[in-house]
């Protein structure tokens, strides 16, 4: 049995920072990852953020990996198991997990749970071609391994994910025929769309994919209009002779592990799907389980990164580590999140949010 003070389940931009959090108030961290290399969605992101200095903006997201990286390393808090995967949580509070075939147990204190969310996909006819990617994998390709994925795409998704993805792949000499979306409205931020329009690029919103076709690869997609009512147009079909399709129509969280240890769950639409009930600190309703990132709500990766810091921060204080001012550490950081999550942009992840959101037994305290 491995013991821990705070075992954080995911390598990514929340549970890194999570993990420097949580260190650096002393706390013995153990951070887990399935994956061989840390950083999560960070280290095919090769766009420059949005948000404040405090969310590394004009920083692009594989140097933000190595920042996080950096001061991980360099803290001696903190233990990484890397290639490992977190098999469950049960409920006398053991985790099991295996390494490249090795099985064992953890027994942690506290628990922060930052998996991330999985891609969506979408049916119609031969979507199962060679050729059919999600935009992640497509990332994966260029931005990790300098593979090309094909010569000319078609885009299904206008929001950020599917725009900076189109972004990309111009970069890396991949035409991209059109961005297409079902929603009335560009889902993305205006400064993305305005920049691959201005290379050409045409994106049909109101317009979902009929059928992909092609004998051993994908050589085209047919999409069509949809009415006011989401029905499709008979007559308005456009034809594209294209070898790659993206799918960029959203992410789902990946809160299997929460579902197992109990944690009270809930659908809302406007966060992904099924994601848990929690307070202002970030702490489900089963105690010492706090969930940051994507999992918790599927957002922007400074959103996931300032969660983290407030979800590490929880663990620690929860298991008794405090600073003189750490409830003013507390608050500023629910003022960078109430700042990414301002605007029209973030009014669906507000109303999300506040579906979800209960107070904590120290908040109810205080007001009394």
């Amino acid at each position: 049995m491995k013991p821990a003070e705070v075992l954080i389940i995911g390598g990514g931009p929340a549970g890194l920072c999570a993990a420097i959090s949580a260190a650096e108030l002393g706390c013995k961290v153990l951070l887990v990852d399935r994956n061989k290399k840390l950083g999560g969605q960070l280290v095919k992101q090769t766009h420059m953020f949005f948000g404040s200095e405090k969310q590394y903006a004009s920083i692009r997201g594989i140097d933000i990996a190595d920042l996080l990286l950096d001061k991980i390393e360099n803290n001696k808090n903190v233990e990484i198991l890397s290639d490992t995967t977190i098999l469950g949580i049960y409920e006398d509070g053991v985790v099991t997990a295996d390494q490249s075939g090795k099985y064992f147990k953890i027994k942690p204190d506290a628990i922060v749970v930052a998996t991330g969310a999985s891609e969506k996909t979408l049916a119609f006819p031969y979507n199962d071609l060679p050729g059919v990617y999600g935009a992640g994998a497509v990332q994966t390709l260029m931005n990790e391994y300098g593979v090309k994925p094909g010569n000319r795409v078609i885009m299904l998704g206008a929001g950020n994910i599917g725009l900076i993805v189109s972004y990309q792949l111009m970069q890396a000499g991949v035409e991209v025929a059109a961005v297409v979306d079902a929603s009335p409205k560009i889902g993305g931020y205006l400064v993305h769309a305005s920049k691959i329009r201005r290379m050409g690029v045409p994106i049909f919103t109101g317009h979902t994919v009929k059928e992909a076709y092609g004998s051993k690869a994908l050589e085209g997609v047919t999409v069509w209009q949809l009415d006011d009512k989401w029905n499709a147009i008979e007559g308005s079909e456009k034809h594209f002779d294209v070898d790659v399709m993206c799918i960029a129509v959203g992410l789902t969280p990946l809160s299997e592990l929460l579902w197992q240890a109990g944690c009270e769950m809930k659908y809302v639409n406007e966060l992904g799907g099924f994601v848990p009930v929690r307070n202002e600190d970030l702490e489900t309703s089963v105690k010492g389980i706090f969930v940051a990132g994507d999992v918790s709500g599927v957002e922007e990766a400074s959103s996931a990164m300032v969660e983290g810091y407030l979800a590490g921060l929880s663990a620690a204080n929860y298991l008794g580590y405090t600073l003189y001012n750490i409830n003013e550490r507390k608050q500023d950081l629910h003022q960078q999140l109430d700042a990414l999550r301002s605007g029209p942009v973030g009014e669906k992840i507000r109303k999300g949010i506040s579906e979800l959101v209960y107070k904590s037994e120290a908040a109810v305290s205080e007001e009394v």
